[in-house]
């Protein structure tokens, strides 16, 4: 096979969690990639209405409701992609709740409904995906997880801000904790998973703005003078590697975290 046609995703089926998102977030560039690439997408998520507004820009592009709360919802999702495609090759774990991040001393109540989601939830789509894939032995799985499941928090980026180690309230651990775990998660699924040929890999972008340079907040102008690059991640940013994880030109690549940072973490 010639190595660019390795990159070719037509008459593959993928599912995007969180696929509209905002514009060129993470996403939207995910769900765009995978649809240039020839894929026929679903994105999915609980607001029908951003999704069909942001399928309607791309023709054949498919929504249908997700609740990552909700096996039942959960069940249906997968259930009707197999129904009308007859098969799911690709999924992106990309929706997240972002709930219980105002601080640490927060209800466990918060923090469980948080964790439901964005752990349990996972690990449920996952698990359904998987034993389609398992019938046919191929798939890919792609977590979008992010440089804060490898890291703690960094004082410098919230200088002058007020905010987490800048202010006096304790911040919330849970988004480092969920990206964390995602992280390993994806490295547990690819060992169990790797007998049925089924990749597992995750990708750990640094923040993202679509243009950060337009009246950047302290926090933003902080962030990205942290990576190498010197800006954040834009709206396209992500497209090539999310491509390379879902098609056969990575073949022999599963089990491992694409860090998609400018060199943030690479310091």
């Amino acid at each position: 096979m010639n190595v660019l046609d390795s990159f070719s995703l037509k008459g593959k089926v993928a599912l995007v969690t969180g696929g509209a998102g905002h514009r060129g977030g993470y996403g939207a560039q995910i769900s765009g990639a995978l649809y240039e690439a020839g894929a026929t997408v679903y994105i999915a998520s609980r607001d029908a209405a951003k999704l069909e507004e942001f399928a309607a820009q791309y023709p054949g592009m498919k929504t249908i409701r997700l609740d990552l709360s909700e096996e039942d919802s959960i069940r249906n999702c997968i259930s009707q992609i197999v129904s009308e495609s007859g098969k799911l090759d690709i999924l992106v774990n990309n929706a997240v709740l972002r709930t219980a991040l105002a601080q640490w001393d927060l209800p466990m109540a918060q923090f469980d409904a948080s964790f439901h989601v964005n752990a349990s939830g996972l690990f449920f789509i996952t698990r359904l995906a998987a034993e389609d894939m398992a019938r046919r032995r191929a798939g890919s799985i792609i977590n979008i997880a992010s440089y804060m499941g490898m890291l703690g928090l960094d004082p410098a980026n919230y200088e002058g801000t007020g905010m987490q180690t800048d202010g006096d309230v304790m911040p919330s651990p849970a988004y480092h904790y969920e990206k964390g775990g995602m992280i390993n998660f994806t490295r547990w699924a690819a060992s169990v998973l790797g007998k049925y040929n089924i990749r597992v890999n995750s990708v750990s972008p640094v923040g993202f703005s679509a243009k950060w340079q337009d009246n950047p907040s302290t926090f933003t102008r902080n962030h990205a003078a942290a990576t190498m690059l010197g800006r954040l991640c834009g709206p396209e940013d992500l497209k090539g590697g999310i491509v390379y994880l879902a098609s056969d030109a990575s073949s022999f690549v599963t089990g491992t975290n694409l860090v998609i940072d400018g060199g943030y973490t690479a310091k």
